[in-house]
């Protein structure tokens, strides 16, 4: 492409795009920056890139077009869409032979997994890891598998929750896939069966803007992240901070993943750099004895272009191997985890401090200790059985624990006592989008939108992490956009 704006433009517009979305654009990949604001200007009523651009340049920053933020108008049309299943298939090796098997052989009591897939465009990746879940855990409707997938922009997650694509998505897949976990249309494409799709949950995130990790949009307590083909995009400031929340975001052993092009000693100087044949993967250290991996489950034939599918697993499960686990707490260094016995006198204590047990039970659900957080939520509903706030806390932990039937009830407990709750009827909009029942969505997502009237902008939210009401309305209204139109229709 030929770049036909002025070379006086292309710096300022340049760092503009810097400031507001994160993505760098250096002189090299000014034909990108071209292309997508003309991209984006018929977005902003305009008829040619140029006369976006300097409208751009001179208009207030705050000014909105279409109810949604300027800057993610911008970042849809500026960032790459471009995935597809299976891809990167060295890692989701690593994934299979060495990651999972590890996790579901320390988690085999537990039988909880989460997994975040950070920037999902579209949905093939988080749908690849699905069926690569799938194909591992033989008895995989005894755990509770959270396969979180995010992304800012709302076409990509809506075309994601339909889950239906054309070719493109399946040219470097195995030959057995589409056989085995998609249906034909008759129209040249494929739908994902029902089973996977329930398996992934898809909702609004901005790294640039949004609270997170946070119990509010649940993404805290991660066992892997990842976060492939996004963080090369993003200045070296906004990289920088964006890897420090999944740093925190993960629990303790817990695997950040990225591409091999992303792979920085610098950008992920808070984690351990683990090196596998042909990548490097992150790690969380925190409290970790590190020891020989030894693998327990059986390994599908997954990544071999063969057009017969492979075998299930077999059903036995096996026995639980050593594994890099965190350290025992009497082991560990008691400044940095709160041990049982500590707990157990914070128990004791609480007496003098009546939101203690709150505060206790948001930092064990942070921390993925979700027993011991359902413990101290608890104790702080039978101490105020009044307080919404309460019931909402318990309502996102019994959600990370799969629960949704039960979060469903504690958030409608929570707005029985308070009917103008905001969070709760976005908590109950988000979990009904998760289990596919779009209206009822719908119409959480729109009272939301509101209540939120009602509130300043600049408001921060009780109970939201820091979420002010102006952001939560970008949210809501990005996934009231997100939905699948024809099946909010008829859900």
């Amino acid at each position: 492409m030929q770049r036909t704006f002025p070379d006086s433009l292309l710096p300022s517009l340049s760092e503009f795009i810097a400031i507001r979305t994160g993505l760098y654009f250096p002189p090299e990949r000014w034909e990108d920056l071209e292309r997508g604001i003309a991209a984006a200007a018929p977005d902003f009523n305009f008829p040619d890139g140029e006369t976006c651009a300097r409208w751009l340049l001179s208009a207030p920053l705050t000014r909105r077009m279409n109810a949604r933020n300027v800057d993610e108008v911008l970042a849809s049309h500026l960032s790459i869409g471009e995935t597809y299943f299976f891809r990167e298939k060295r890692s989701l090796e690593i994934l299979c032979e060495q990651l999972l098997p590890q996790l579901l052989q320390a988690r085999c009591h537990e039988r909880r997994l989460r997994i975040w897939s950070a920037g999902c465009c579209t949905g093939e990746e988080a749908y690849t890891i699905a069926m690569l879940l799938d194909g591992l855990i033989p008895d995989i409707k005894t755990w509770n598998i959270t396969i979180l997938a995010t992304d800012f922009n709302p076409e990509f997650l809506r075309k994601a929750a339909q889950g239906v694509y054309g070719e493109w998505s399946f040219r470097d897949a195995p030959g057995w896939l589409r056989g085995r976990y998609f249906t034909g249309k008759g129209d040249g494409r494929f739908e994902i069966i029902p089973r996977i799709r329930k398996m992934v949950t898809f909702s609004y995130l901005n790294f640039a803007d949004d609270v997170y990790p946070s119990l509010s949009n649940n993404t805290g307590a991660m066992d892997i992240i990842f976060c492939r083909n996004v963080l090369m995009y993003f200045t070296a400031q906004r990289a920088k901070q964006v890897t420090g929340n999944f740093h925190r975001a993960l629990v303790d052993g817990g695997w950040l993943v990225v591409s091999p092009a992303e792979a920085s000693n610098t950008l992920f100087s808070s984690f351990a750099p683990t090196e596998f044949p042909g990548a490097v993967l992150y790690r969380k250290t925190a409290n970790i004895r590190l020891q020989p991996l030894v693998v327990g489950y059986p390994v599908l034939p997954l990544f071999e272009a063969a057009e017969a599918m492979p075998p299930l697993l077999p059903v036995a499960l096996a026995e639980p191997a050593p594994a890099i686990l965190p350290v025992p707490p009497d082991e560990a260094n008691p400044s940095e985890n709160l041990s049982t016995a500590q707990s157990n006198q914070a128990k004791a204590s609480q007496t003098d401090d009546r939101g203690l047990p709150l505060r206790m039970a948001r930092d064990c659900a942070n921390q993925g200790r979700l027993g011991e957080a359902l413990e101290w939520c608890e104790q702080a509903i039978s101490a105020d059985k009044l307080n919404p706030a309460h019931h909402y806390l318990l309502a996102t932990i019994l959600q990370e624990q799969g629960q949704h039937s039960a979060a469903i009830q504690s958030l409608m407990r929570a707005l029985y006592l308070d009917p103008d709750f905001v969070l709760a009827h976005f908590a109950l909009g988000n979990l009904h989008q998760s289990q596919g029942r779009y209206r009822q969505a719908q119409r959480h997502f729109e009272i939301t939108l509101l209540l939120l009237r009602r509130h300043p902008p600049d408001e921060t939210l009780p109970e939201a992490d820091g979420l002010t009401a102006g952001r939560l309305a970008e949210i809501a209204s990005a996934l009231l956009e997100s939905l699948p139109q024809a099946a909010a229709a008829v859900a």
